[in-house]
């Protein structure tokens, strides 16, 4: 039993410090966007993007790429 509340124990860690790079990514992202003007993002795509990062960065998974063929 103890040796299971290790492994949770450190799950748990290693998921924050994984969550905490991906925080300061997308905020390194949107700071970079922003200053270079590269794109002005509306609260609604930012919060999408904010979304995909987050999703992608944290994933156990590769990444799939979509491609929207609708209106932006």
């Amino acid at each position: 039993m103890m040796l299971r509340r290790q492994q949770a124990s450190a799950i748990i860690d290693a998921r924050r410090q994984l969550v905490e790079g991906a925080v300061g990514m997308v905020n390194e992202a949107l700071k970079r966007l922003s200053e270079q003007q590269i794109i002005e993002l509306d609260e609604e795509r930012k919060a999408s993007m904010i979304n995909n990062l987050l999703v992608v960065l944290t994933s156990d998974q590769n990444a799939q790429p979509v491609v929207n063929t609708g209106s932006l």
